[in-house]
């Protein structure tokens, strides 16, 4: 990856974050979207200036951004846009959310930053480098047991009912004297993952705008990234696997994991 194209996606990332903190905790307006989930004048500034500059500068490469659809799907390099990932924190006033951009070569995520504009904390993760943590490498942390690691999700309400009962089950593994999950933080938890504060993150239902960008920031790290099948994720496993995602510190505890979801 070049230097210009990770200075580019820095800047994107730079422009959401001024467009966002104007209105965290101020005056803004909401609207209900078709699947019930809110979406603020926040989210839509963000988009649109990160649009600004990809079409003035990248022109040939595509878009998919989660407020305003995608633009030249098919192109080999595209970018996946998330401007709040967590709108219902935005909402609540708490600085948990995150700006999500991905780059994807043909279909495989190849560069992520997970952005947290309030605190001023970023993730930038790269195929093939390091990732960092506000220009600092980072690493997950070692976890040699299902039992005892640190679960997180956004919320069990998002998933399926026979998705809840495979998340529970890997609760249990974890706690088995006292559940007592990580709740809340959406792309954020992803980030405190890869920076070795939380073990094992499991969501079902997310969407390409949803994950693209965790997989280099996590598998950067030295985490690794895969659907409820233990398969690399890509452009198509939102459509595939229901958008099953989980995300793990230690990539040794995957079976672990899968086997504790089937009830194993």
């Amino acid at each position: 990856m070049t230097p210009n194209i990770i200075n580019l996606a820095n800047r994107l990332a730079d422009s959401a974050g001024e467009a966002i903190r104007p209105l965290f905790r101020g005056d803004w307006q909401a609207e209900e979207k078709d699947d019930h989930s809110a979406v603020t004048e926040a989210d839509r500034a963000a988009e649109q200036a990160m649009r600004r500059i990809l079409e003035a500068e990248r022109p040939e490469d595509g878009i998919i951004g989660e407020e305003y659809g995608a633009t030249r799907e098919g192109a080999s390099y595209t970018w996946v846009l998330d401007p709040i990932d967590g709108t219902q924190s935005f909402v609540a006033g708490r600085p948990i959310f995150g700006t999500l951009i991905a780059l994807l070569r043909d279909g495989w995520p190849v560069l992520g930053i997970i952005d947290q504009p309030i605190a001023r904390e970023r993730w930038v993760g790269v195929l093939g480098e390091g990732t960092t943590f506000n220009g600092m490498p980072i690493s997950t942390r070692r976890c040699r047991s299902l039992e005892g690691a640190s679960v997180a999700t956004t919320s069990p309400h998002a998933f399926a009912e026979e998705d809840v009962d495979a998340y529970l089950r890997v609760v249990a593994k974890a706690y088995p004297k006292r559940p007592y999950p990580v709740y809340g933080g959406d792309c954020y938890n992803y980030g405190l993952l890869a920076s070795g504060h939380l073990d094992v993150v499991i969501e079902s239902g997310l969407k390409l705008h949803d994950y693209a960008a965790l997989v280099p920031v996590v598998e950067g790290a030295g985490g690794m990234m895969s659907d409820w099948q233990g398969n690399p994720l890509d452009a198509d496993s939102a459509e595939k696997e229901g958008g099953r995602v989980i995300a793990l510190g230690e990539p040794a505890r995957l079976e672990d994991v899968l086997e504790a979801m089937s009830g194993g």
